[in-house]
């Protein structure tokens, strides 16, 4: 079992039925064709797989679907924090009876006004409760969509307290500033980030490793990143041709490229992307070099 994600793991996009519930088959599908295209990991129900808008008994039936299908259980994350303290222990214990180890957990969201303590609070009350030394627990660092931050400092006291079931964080604010402070206060966790380009930059200041959305649409590119060749000009430029709202456009430019259904829908608040500015995006990422292996 690993201490920490390191490497390349994917934020998974969700595929859904015609009935809008998680497509199983496809969802494998997907996953398969992300570790033949160079993912360590795969992390289902993050922001961009739409993981607020699922069950904790969708999410999990939808793990389970990846295990049966070869996935090792060390390999994938799921992202198990709620807004309830109880609700993110509950999840994490049943994932872990799963024979995951890795948890992303956010702090609990909604209320902003919250102090660096009391975020401790709350991480220290998870650990307490899922109440397993198997239990590798990331940090997610997400406040400009989540609301709250993250504290750097308190994540170093959680780990002098915890040891490695304080295993890591993903800051994803795209700001490298942000990511230093984690290597920092926290340097014994294992530091990564969500921002494709900042990759290179990451990885030379001692991070870990990334968990992404881009992985999903150019899956070669961020390898190649990772593995310390040229890219980060290349990834600005395929970011630069995602369009607002990301993950309906994402979900739009997937269906162009795999010509499967199941990435046409997204869960509300959200709603489809033009299926045209899909197909248009994916005839601009496809100019990008390296080839994408077939699904």
């Amino acid at each position: 079992m690993s201490d920490m994600i390191t490497g390349l793991w994917a934020a998974m996009a969700t595929p859904l039925d015609a009935e809008g519930n998680v497509d199983h088959p496809a969802l494998v599908r997907h996953g398969q064709f992300l570790t033949a295209n160079g993912c360590d990991g795969l992390v289902p129900f993050g922001t961009t797989g739409e993981g607020t808008a699922f069950s904790a008994r969708e999410k999990l039936a939808a793990v389970e679907a990846l295990l049966n299908s070869g996935v090792p259980s060390d390999r994938v994350a799921l992202g198990t924090g709620c807004p309830a303290i109880p609700d993110t222990i509950s999840l994490t214990r049943d994932a872990m009876g799963l024979g995951l180890v890795h948890a992303m957990i956010l702090p609990p969201y909604y209320y902003r006004d919250v102090s660096e303590q009391g975020i401790e609070d709350a991480f220290a009350q998870i650990i307490d409760g899922v109440g397993s030394d198997r239990l590798r627990l990331c940090a997610y660092h997400i406040p400009q969509v989540s609301g709250v931050a993250v504290p750097a400092a308190a994540l170093g006291r959680l780990r002098r307290r915890y040891g490695r079931i304080m295993a890591g964080v993903k800051d994803s604010t795209g700001d490298f500033d942000s990511f230093l402070a984690f290597r920092r206060e926290a340097p014994e966790i294992g530091a990564l980030v969500g921002a494709e380009v900042l990759i290179a930059r990451a990885r030379d200041a001692g991070g870990v490793g990334t968990i992404c959305g881009m992985v999903n649409l150019v899956p070669h590119l961020v390898r190649a990143m990772m593995e310390g060749h040229a890219g980060t000009e290349a990834m600005q430029a395929a970011c630069a041709t995602l369009e607002a709202p990301f993950i309906p456009t994402m979900k739009a430019v997937l269906a162009a490229q795999t010509g499967d259904a199941a990435w046409r829908s997204v869960r509300a608040p959200f709603r489809p992307a033009d299926p045209a500015r899909g197909a248009r995006i994916a005839a601009a990422l496809a100019a990008i070099p390296a080839r994408r292996t077939a699904e």
